[in-house]
């Protein structure tokens, strides 16, 4: 049995990629979107025809109306692949605003389900601010499940469990990103391996407290840099992986070990918290990978939602497919 398989006992396994020609090698439960890998996607040859067509279909709509369209389309296609459930992503643009992010969000919801796609096969990512996890709240209770990522601290967990999401995506590869480069040239990565992994770490803790204190919100790792990282995570609930990481585990026979167990976070020492917004604010406030990464995260993706307005932009004016530098 190859890792891939071994890690399928015990943790779901999610496909991070817009190119949904990958999927069907990996046959993975889920799958996430997010801009960037849209806007790679779009780029390619092979899926350029529905980018056009998605503009074609849509002349005199706002270009926000046709981005969209085409994460929904997206979506869709996805979706044909796999058994479950595919994540779309909210503008980035709109972390910081609750009423426009619960609005953009039902309009991504009426496209999925004008194509015929229920509601419970998709899910909702939307940026780990204040403002963000407050529209999730309303989200969910109105029956549209959420997935929270930009996840980097702590106090982002605890408001998401407590906000009722349904899904949170903790950020390991940019949080191991911080730390190495914080650290400079004393940055010594055997002793920061595995267990010890300041991004397998911060979601060991989060998985932990939520288990102890019966939090129903499912913990997926994302943002993986190397195969140690998703090991030392074996057990999560669900664990989002690129295709090249996927394909290294499916050419690996080792054995793979469970690492976090539901069982064994009932006896950790970890206490019970609450944050009210200013202590929420605080907290982050006083992390400062968190704070940084956050606020990166955001201005990148913002960036390439910009880039995708500009090639349907050339699209609909039927100019040539511009590169990323170009618009």
């Amino acid at each position: 049995m190859n890792q891939l398989d071994q890690l399928k006992r015990f943790t779901t396994v999610v496909a991070d990629t817009g190119n949904f020609k990958q999927l069907a090698a990996f046959a993975p439960r889920d799958a996430t979107t997010n801009p960037s890998l849209i806007l790679k996607a779009v780029q390619q040859p092979e899926y350029a025809p529905l980018l056009a067509e998605c503009v074609a279909a849509m002349p005199d709509r706002a270009v926000d109306q046709i981005v969209d369209n085409v994460l929904v389309r997206f979506g869709q296609e996805i979706l044909k692949t796999i058994p479950g459930r595919v994540s779309t992503e909210v503008d980035a643009r709109l972390s910081f605003d609750t009423a426009a992010t619960v609005a953009r969000a039902h309009s991504l919801i009426a496209l999925y389900e004008q194509a015929g796609v229920e509601r419970e096969r998709v899910l909702i990512k939307i940026a780990s601010t204040w403002e963000g996890i407050q529209a999730a709240r309303i989200l969910e209770h109105e029956g549209i499940h959420c997935n929270l990522t930009l996840l980097f601290s702590f106090c982002q967990a605890v408001a998401c469990g407590e906000a009722g999401v349904t899904l949170i995506s903790p950020f390991v590869g940019r949080i191991y990103d911080w730390y190495k480069k914080a650290a400079g040239s004393s940055w010594d990565e055997a002793a920061n391996a595995g267990s010890n992994d300041p991004g397998v770490s911060s979601v060991s803790q989060i998985y932990t407290y939520y288990k102890k204190f019966d939090i129903p919100t499912e913990v997926m790792g994302a943002s993986f840099r190397n195969l140690g990282q998703i090991r030392a995570l074996a057990g999560c609930d669900l664990l989002t992986i690129s295709p090249e990481l996927l394909a290294e585990l499916q050419a690996s026979d080792e054995p793979l070990q469970r690492r976090l167990d539901p069982q064994q976070a009932k006896d950790s020492p970890l206490h019970a918290v609450v944050f009210s917004e200013p202590g929420f604010r605080y907290a982050l406030n006083q992390d400062a990978m968190a704070t940084e990464k956050l606020a990166e995260g955001i201005r990148a993706f913002a960036a390439d939602a910009l880039r995708l307005e500009g090639l349907i932009e050339a699209a609909r004016s039927g100019k040539a497919s511009a590169t990323p530098g170009e618009v």
